[in-house]
């Protein structure tokens, strides 16, 4: 069954991997692509996300809107030197002639829930600026989503400092204020995206395949986050996980935000569930079938062009 999506995101090299899918997967129906500042500012992610879905022919069918151009309150810091200056440099993409909707992501998003028949589940990947704002100015769209399953957090350490991964690290008053949103949230985080490397011999094979492949290959070789093993795939494993939930270990429990101080943008887990009276928020990933990732990432770019 097509699974109706809503992608808000910050592109940036992997979330280029992730849009290339779920634009391309006919598993995935996706309503809306929101962006927001987060690996570049917000006009670099939004002409991103323009190149591509004119790169995959969508352009007519998915939306573009441009979010939040800074956090809440915490000073905006980019990851232009992991993702380059442009967020998606080493492929020569023409120039966009496709116009984002004219009105802001939240508003966007407000209006695509409450036109849905049915409740959407929205993949978040970037900074989650966009969700925040949505939710304290328009609280009734909660019923709309079925679920969140975002990328961000990690509970053995960050990639910012050594407790804050940077999705939640860029606004972490934003993600404390999704986590405690009361909606089904799944945690896909430097727990499982450590580990789901995309190998070097995998990247290689990438341009044998096809334009889309070649196009990817491009961008993983300027890529600035590289592991011995491989690449990691941070936020396509969000859609992974919503594909084959079964490759992944998922342990639910409360998860709360750190705003302040040197710990900021951490994410701390009530393992012990002395807290909270023993309620849970989050279903964390824990665990992923690395095998069987690099094998689903290979034949998704199959269906590229």
């Amino acid at each position: 069954m097509t699974q109706k999506i809503i992608l808000d995101m910050d592109p940036g090299i992997d979330d280029a991997a992730a849009i290339a899918i779920a634009l391309t997967d006919p598993e995935f129906d996706v309503q809306l692509l929101s962006t927001v500042a987060g690996n570049v500012d917000a006009h670099k992610t939004t002409l991103n996300a323009l190149k591509l879905v004119e790169f995959f022919n969508v352009a007519d069918k998915v939306p573009v809107a441009t979010g939040a151009q800074q956090p809440l309150l915490k000073h905006y810091e980019d990851a232009s030197h992991v993702h380059g200056e442009s967020g998606m440099p080493g492929w020569d993409f023409p120039a966009v002639t496709t116009k984002p909707l004219a009105i802001h992501a939240v508003e966007a998003l407000r209006q695509t829930l409450l036109d849905s028949p049915e409740p959407l589940t929205v993949v978040a990947t970037g900074a989650f600026t966009n969700l925040a704002l949505l939710f304290s100015m328009y609280p009734d769209v909660k019923t709309k989503i079925d679920r969140i399953v975002l990328m961000g957090g990690s509970l053995v350490g960050g990639n910012m400092t050594s407790v804050a991964e940077f999705n939640i690290y860029t606004d972490p008053h934003a993600a404390q204020m999704v986590m405690r949103s009361g909606l089904p949230i799944v945690m896909i985080g430097l727990d499982v995206t450590m580990k789901a490397l995309l190998t070097h011999e995998n990247i290689e094979m990438l341009a044998d395949i096809n334009q889309g492949g070649a196009m990817l290959q491009a961008l993983f070789k300027h890529y600035g986050d590289t592991e011995v093993g491989g690449k990691p795939m941070h936020d396509v494993n969000t859609l992974f996980y919503l594909m084959h939930p079964e490759a992944f270990t998922l342990t639910n429990y409360w998860v709360d935000v750190i705003t302040e101080g040197p710990a900021i943008g951490g994410t701390i887990a009530d393992v012990l569930a002395n807290h909270h009276d023993g309620k849970t928020n989050v279903a964390v990933a824990t665990d992923i079938d690395v095998e069987a990732f690099n094998a689903w990432f290979m034949s998704e770019v199959k269906n590229y062009l």
